[in-house]
């Protein structure tokens, strides 16, 4: 899409939902989300945030990207974890087992980046009971991918934590944990793989899973899209990383930048800015950039005007079959 295509749809953003005939809504960052008995309807819209706030400016196709390029990795992934996707009914929207989220977060790193680069920095070298060893740099790759799990917060910032730790406070059992370890580094095997073949470099990301009423687990919410992971241009790292440079990368990154360029880091006083329109604009562009690369598709957007209409529409033949008025 062209820049111009893009402004055009800065009028035609999904905000939030309501519908009310399908029940009620929690509303999480990103997404709207339906329970219809033993299904939920995510409905991704186009918010955004960053540092645990949600930002007061919309980004147009934003969410039409993020649930297109989840959809796209639980597909070419399902082969060797399992997820709750039932259907993708509109771009927007994805129709998912219901399941009782598992309260940690299973964060991998390949690389010494963000959080782990800041621990490293300060000093430390264990990083949610995984070792590190001396002599790395910013944006090193680790000698191999670790896991850090976070404990999930229903507000705030979520907290590192270990294997030890989830065990021993009984938020999950020991093989349970295991198991979910084995699907993540399942997961981010695969993901690396999918990543060199575009000319990327997955550095870090991180899953969620669920429970699903037969007690099994799966995959949930979304899968190495920008939203949960971090990637870096392959064909400049090495040169990049030899001057101590910033990576070229996809991800979220630079909206935090811009924010703390313009005096918000999510600290108690501060306000947040009001993203231009030529901003959101630029954000926009770099998903779409994220997505045709990381894909190697074209990506085509519904411009609809109406885009919660289009929505209610396409969710008809969902609510003939529950049931649901």
């Amino acid at each position: 899409m062209t820049e111009s295509e893009i402004r055009e749809c800065l009028d035609r953003t999904l905000d939030k939902t309501h519908f009310t005939h399908i029940g009620s809504r929690y509303q999480g960052k990103v997404r709207d989300t339906y329970a219809i008995d033993d299904r939920l309807v995510l409905v991704t819209t186009d918010r955004i945030s960053a540092f645990d706030h949600i930002l007061k400016q919309t980004i147009p196709l934003k969410g039409q990207v993020l649930n297109t390029l989840a959809a796209y990795f639980f597909a070419e992934t399902a082969d060797i974890v399992p997820n709750h996707v039932l259907s993708v009914p509109d771009p927007n929207v994805t129709v998912a087992v219901r399941c009782e989220p598992v309260p940690v977060e299973f964060v991998v790193r390949g690389y010494l980046a963000g959080h782990a680069w800041r621990t490293y920095r300060d000093g430390k070298r264990v990083l949610c009971g995984k070792p590190l060893p001396d002599g790395l740099q910013q944006n090193s790759r680790l000698p191999e991918p670790i896991l850090t799990p976070a404990t999930k917060a229903s507000e705030g910032h979520d907290e590192d934590t270990t294997r030890d730790e989830v065990i021993r406070r009984g938020i999950l059992a020991a093989e349970t944990f295991d198991l979910l370890e084995d699907y993540a580094m399942r997961l981010f095997a695969r993901g690396t793989s999918m990543a060199a073949e575009r000319g990327l470099i997955l550095v870090d990301t991180k899953y969620e899973f669920g429970r699903t009423p037969d007690g099994s687990y799966v995959v949930i919410d979304e899968v190495h899209t920008p939203d949960s992971s971090r990637y870096f241009y392959a064909d400049t790292y090495e040169e990049l990383l030899s001057r101590d440079e910033p990576q070229r990368q996809l991800s979220k990154e630079f909206v935090r930048e811009w924010l703390m360029a313009n005096g918000f880091m999510g600290q108690d006083g501060q306000q947040l800015p009001d993203l231009t329109d030529a901003f959101r604009v630029e954000v926009a562009m770099r998903y779409i950039e994220l997505f045709e690369t990381v894909t190697g598709r074209a990506f085509k957007p519904d411009t609809s005007e109406d885009p919660e209409s289009r929505i209610r529409e396409n969710l008809q033949d969902l609510l003939a079959v529950t049931g649901s008025r």
